[in-house]
């Protein structure tokens, strides 16, 4: 009974450790880990140019850099809580003006399924920045729109509507001074790729239909006021109450998860192993 129980856990442990060893970095794990130890993380950014439909686009753009500067500090925090980095800290670019400075092109993917924009940015630009703020590699995260196929549900689930909603997404990667990408969100080295959408712009109008008494079901922008609660509801926990909005932490969980790997406890490798802060990569 006791040989029984001892391969259950040592079963489950492998599964856990394997599991939890993915590399979702576009070079070796190891490689990353010695060459990332300094990360700065640039204020998250907008692509305003980008496919973003609402009719009051504008009111749209501020709500969004406004929710962008309240909870870039989070972003900091949970980058920081993987515990892989000796430093990880917030840039003090404004975030317009850095996106302009650095934006190369905008390339609309469907990969995998997964619809996104693909960011290419300034190689010179890049080199700049990461080389002035005396890092080892930035981090880049940009709001964008883009229309995306979804199947939404009606309130009483007795209805569906699958086609094209725009919304708004959050991509991200982590680049180097030689301008290579080390890291990516959405990541598509992981087993099962999941990108959820930031925020939702249309919705099926399932009650109009209903009352109409016709199986068209019209999609329609919700409302600047509407956005800008889903911007402003915050996450709870019963352990710790957070102000910061509920949409950027499920977002922010998402990259947390894809820069968190196991660590062997019995492992004898030690911090001062590491390269300088600063100097590593460059």
């Amino acid at each position: 009974m006791f040989n029984r129980f001892k391969l259950v856990v040592i079963v489950i442990l492998a599964l856990l450790i394997g599991g939890c060893a993915s590399n979702y970095y576009n070079i070796p794990r190891e490689t990353y880990e010695k060459q990332v130890r300094v990360l700065g993380i640039a204020p998250i950014m907008i692509d305003a140019d980008s496919d973003i439909q609402h009719p009051q686009k504008d009111e749209i753009l501020n709500i969004v850099r406004d929710a962008n500067r309240k909870n870039e500090k989070a972003l900091v925090d949970t980058i920081k809580d993987t515990g892989e980095y000796f430093t990880v800290r917030l840039l003090d670019n404004e975030a317009g003006q850095l996106f302009s400075d650095i934006f190369l092109r905008r390339e609309p993917r469907n990969d995998a399924g997964i619809v996104y924009n693909k960011y290419f940015f300034n190689p010179e630009k890049i080199k700049e920045l990461v080389t002035s703020n005396n890092l080892d590699a930035v981090m880049l995260v940009v709001v964008s729109g883009a229309s995306i196929p979804d199947k939404l549900y009606s309130s009483n689930l007795m209805s569906t509507l699958k086609t094209k909603y725009n919304a708004l997404i959050m991509t991200a990667q982590i680049i180097d001074a030689n301008n290579n990408v080390l890291w990516e969100y959405p990541n598509f080295r992981q087993r099962s790729i999941s990108f959820d959408p930031l925020v939702l712009l249309q919705y099926p109008d399932f009650d109009e239909a209903k009352a109409n008494k016709t199986d068209r079901v019209e999609v329609k922008f919700k409302t600047v006021e509407g956005i800008r609660r889903a911007f402003s509801e915050t996450d709870s926990s019963l352990f710790k109450t957070r102000t910061t909005s509920a949409i950027y932490m499920k977002q922010f969980g998402e990259m947390k998860s894809l820069l968190s790997y196991f660590h062997n406890p019995f492992s004898s490798k030690k911090d001062e192993n590491y390269p300088t802060p600063g100097q590593s990569g460059q």
